[in-house]
């Protein structure tokens, strides 16, 4: 091959232009009510069903800041969810 044709094979073809631009202040169609949000009974169910993290000699003290960690965020995105009224109604029952 010569040096033109080598070049002209990584080139994009000449009919395929990129996606038109998109104004980024462009209306985005309207969202859905969002559903109520019910807080979870035990948030750190997920990471402990993984088991126990996997670095020696310190796997229940990372666990407990995985816990605690994960605690924290679900009680801040309760609090969220609280002030934003999204709190599903708590059973009577319960």
């Amino acid at each position: 091959m010569t040096a033109p044709q080598r070049g002209r094979r990584n080139r994009r073809p000449q009919n395929q232009r990129r996606n038109p631009r998109r104004d980024l202040w462009s209306p985005a169609p309207a969202l859905d009510a969002p559903q109520p949000i019910k807080p979870a009974a035990d948030p750190t169910a997920l990471i402990d069903s993984l088991g126990p993290p996997p670095l020696r000699g310190h796997s229940s003290v990372a666990e407990h800041h995985l816990a605690a960690v994960i605690e924290r965020a679900a009680a801040v995105a309760t609090a969220l969810a609280a002030s934003a009224g999204l709190l599903a109604e708590e059973d009577e029952t319960s």
